[in-house]
């Protein structure tokens, strides 16, 4: 039996949705909004009509009967921390989703519309992978001030992609691999997949880790602290430096990775230079310290997002950590897909649907 799936994928001024049969792409769209359009509404949940409209418009423009769909399955948002997976849209996840149980962001939309377009046809619908999926070991989650724990906000849905791809190619369970998946896009997450679970990760939505093209990565505390206090910044104004002008921004003013190569290969400018050279730097040794949390036993090193595309990327780290495992490279993030093998794998049986 085959499987009609509605993708649906909310970012901040877009929506992309996808129709699939099976992992079969049968037709795409992305739908831009402007800032006058987003403007209108006070809140995120607030343009959940408006969106829903234009997706319904856009099925109907290409001839697709909404009845034929077994199944929506919408991007998972800012919900409490939960163990990855894919889940029904119970009334608690839609009414985490709604409040921004961790805050307001387009991504909460992802299981509100799946539900509300689902329940209109009488089919169910799922959210996967969620940035908040949380499977740090306990001892991971102490950060050295009580009040301050880690925690576990990062690429999970392409991560997750990812590494059970790499598992399926190789025809090995996922839970039986220890692998270390890099994601680099606009933030750079380093996840250790210990036995199918993520148990180590840098919170890439607060800025930790390795800096990246709009993230300043791991800061000095006690300079951010001083920094906090100057009286020269807002509270606003500091959280910017960290998340959105950190990284290569700050350092360039650009947060397009072939810039920087280009400046550096082709320019030869001793500042891209010296910044391309720091980030390797950094993102290598976090892929170090996450051999330790596998215990030096590392099946495979996986590098994904838009970065992995850039060789020269690829190359350097290759020449630096080759030497720990393998190295895979998957670039991109084909959320769309993986949102859609999420919840087939669900519907064949070949994993459990999960309990919000």
């Amino acid at each position: 039996m085959s499987y009609k799936i509605l993708v649906i994928n909310p970012g901040s001024t877009s929506t992309k949705i996808g129709v699939y049969e099976d992992e079969t792409l049968l037709f795409e769209k992305t739908l831009r909004h402007s800032t006058d359009e987003i403007a209108q509404y006070a809140s995120i949940v607030d343009q959940k009509d408006f969106r829903r409209n234009l997706i319904l418009d856009i099925l109907k423009e290409n001839n697709f009967d909404i009845n034929t769909l077994d199944v929506v399955v919408g991007r998972g948002g800012l919900l409490k921390p939960i163990p990855g997976g894919t889940y029904a849209v119970s009334d608690e996840l839609l009414h985490d989703l709604v409040i921004g149980k961790q805050g307001e962001h387009a991504s909460n939309l992802g299981g509100i519309l799946a539900k509300e377009i689902g329940d209109a046809i009488h089919v169910p619908s799922y959210i996967v992978d969620p940035v908040v999926v949380d499977e740090l070991e306990p001892a991971h989650r102490l950060s050295g001030i009580p009040e301050l724990p880690r925690i576990s906000i990062f690429h999970a849905l392409n991560q997750k992609a990812v590494a059970k791809r790499y598992a399926k190619e190789h025809n090995v369970p996922y839970d039986s691999l220890r692998l270390i998946v890099v994601h680099m896009g606009g933030g750079v997450s380093v996840g250790a997949h210990k036995y199918g679970k993520v148990v180590d990760v840098n919170n890439t939505l607060d800025g930790e880790g390795p800096f990246s093209p709009e993230r300043a990565g791991t800061v000095p505390a006690g300079g951010l602290i001083k920094m906090c206090f100057s009286g020269k910044y807002t509270e606003k104004e500091v959280y910017k430096k960290v998340v959105g002008n950190g990284g290569f921004n700050a350092y360039l003013h650009t947060n397009d990775m072939r810039d920087v190569t280009r400046m550096v290969f082709e320019d030869h400018n001793e500042e891209a230079t010296l910044a391309f050279d720091a980030f390797i730097h950094q993102v290598c040794k976090d892929i170090g310290a996450m051999s330790t949390v596998l215990e030096g036993k590392v099946d495979q090193i996986i590098l994904t997002g838009g970065i992995a595309y850039g060789q020269e990327v690829v190359d350097a780290i290759t020449a630096r950590t080759g030497f720990l495992a393998g190295i895979t490279v998957y670039p991109g993030e084909d959320e769309l897909l993986a949102l859609a093998q999420g919840v087939l794998r669900v519907l064949t049986g070949e994993e459990q649907v999960m309990t919000y």
